[in-house]
């Protein structure tokens, strides 16, 4: 029975995913004019992220400058890879890997942000202490509204740290395992039997992505009045929406084409084909994106008001906001 199925199956259906050459060959007038507009995408948005590295190294203090350059990176990095696994389908795999390394230092990196908007560690900590932060916040908690809230501490930014820290250091450390064990012929995306590495991997690292978010929900849930003066609710949705294209789409077409609703169309596999459609959706995506934080990024904003200005406890629910003053460049 299982051959006679197998038999009405296309060979090109069953085959791994296409070399480069083979991908250049099976191109029409349209295909190539597809490929060479997202190329030039991915080409623009990394050219404008390199040029405004430029121009936030020379207008920002450290280290502010540096964690805005990595977090400002999130989107041209995964356009570059998402790049070169459109040309390249048999690397996806590691593109893939590099573009979810990146994000996971991205995830500490925003948590550092916010921290140094505030003036930094010390000053977060001067501002904050003892004061009670609410916790019942996405993606953990957002349905237990019961829990207490929890006084900032020195102790409790520490932990509120290592848990964004923690993804970005596992996240690394479990691509490279995978790797390994691909080279071995041990890890294989479509492979869902419980013997096999996947299936393990795979779902612990959502874990892992689940508690580092947490976190950075925390401390912007409970500052984010304090920094809407800097445009930080805008930037940290910008944070949001490349979290959603960048593995949630990418799950629900990685699904769609294991389970044969993406058809495959030779030489591509239906779960080749799914990765080609999902690099090229990113690129697109990254492209939008790129342009939109280069405009909330690529000006200069006034500094905080000092914390004795600053009131915690606001009467009938309502939080003071600073006085909105930017310039642009």
């Amino acid at each position: 029975m299982e051959e006679a199925v197998n038999s009405t199956i296309e060979p090109a259906c069953l085959q791994e995913p296409p070399l480069a050459l083979d991908v250049i060959k099976q191109l029409d007038a349209f295909g190539m004019c597809l490929y060479s507009m997202l190329t030039f995408m991915s080409c623009v948005s990394l050219l404008l992220y390199l040029e405004q590295c430029v121009y936030i190294y020379k207008k920002l203090p450290y280290p502010k400058k540096t964690t805005i350059i990595w977090v400002n990176g999130a989107a041209p990095v995964i356009a570059i890879m998402s790049c070169f696994g459109m040309w390249i389908p048999r690397a996806v795999m590691f593109t893939d890997m590099t573009s979810n390394c990146y994000f996971a230092v991205v995830v500490y990196k925003v948590l550092v942000l916010l921290i140094e908007e505030l003036g930094g560690s010390a000053a977060f900590l001067k501002r904050f202490s003892g004061k009670p932060f609410k916790i019942s916040t996405g993606p953990c908690c957002c349905c237990c509204l019961c829990l207490p809230r929890v006084p900032m501490s020195r102790g409790m930014l520490f932990l509120l740290k290592l848990g964004a820290l923690q993804y970005a250091i596992l996240k690394t450390v479990l691509s490279v395992l995978s790797i390994i064990l691909w080279t071995n012929g041990n890890f294989d995306l479509s492979d869902l039997e419980i013997t096999g590495s996947a299936i393990w991997i795979n779902p612990f690292i959502g874990v892992l992505t689940i508690t580092s978010l947490w976190p950075v929900a925390i401390v912007f849930m409970n500052t984010n009045y304090l920094l809407r003066s800097l445009n930080i609710v805008p930037k940290y949705a910008m944070y949001q929406l490349i979290l959603v294209l960048s593995q949630l789409q990418t799950s629900i077409i990685n699904i769609l084409a294991l389970d044969g609703t993406i058809a495959c169309a030779p030489p591509f596999s239906s779960q080749a084909r799914g990765s080609m459609l999902s690099q090229q959706m990113m690129i697109m995506e990254m492209f939008v994106i790129t342009l939109v934080t280069r405009f909330f990024y690529r000006r200069t904003y006034d500094a905080l008001p000092l914390a004795a200005h600053d009131h915690w406890q606001h009467k009938d629910g309502e939080s003071m906001q600073a006085v909105h003053m930017e310039h642009d460049v």
